[in-house]
């Protein structure tokens, strides 16, 4: 491992990208953040989508509303992931 600000014993390090984690870890803080920061309609959604490949339109027709209101929910629970997943 090559040393670096921010490395960290046995947790590979990039040095264009910095750590990275082990994909459990990922997958678990991921989780966290879905529960903790991400509205109830916010995950539903993240989840037909991602994890159950739902397509905008078969969401909005299980939920009834316009494709366009899923777009939109998706677009900032995506950027609420983002922010709190950040290092």
């Amino acid at each position: 491992m090559t040393g670096g600000i921010g490395a960290v014993k046995n947790i590979p390090y990039n040095s264009e990208t910095g750590l990275v984690l082990p994909r459990e870890v990922q997958l678990q803080r991921m989780k966290r953040v879905m529960a903790q920061e991400l509205t109830e309609i916010q995950r539903q959604i993240l989840t037909l989508y991602y994890f159950e490949n739902k397509r905008p339109a078969e969401i909005a027709r299980i939920r009834g509303v316009h494709r366009s209101t899923v777009l939109r929910t998706l677009r900032r629970a995506e950027n609420r992931l983002r922010r709190f997943l950040q290092y």
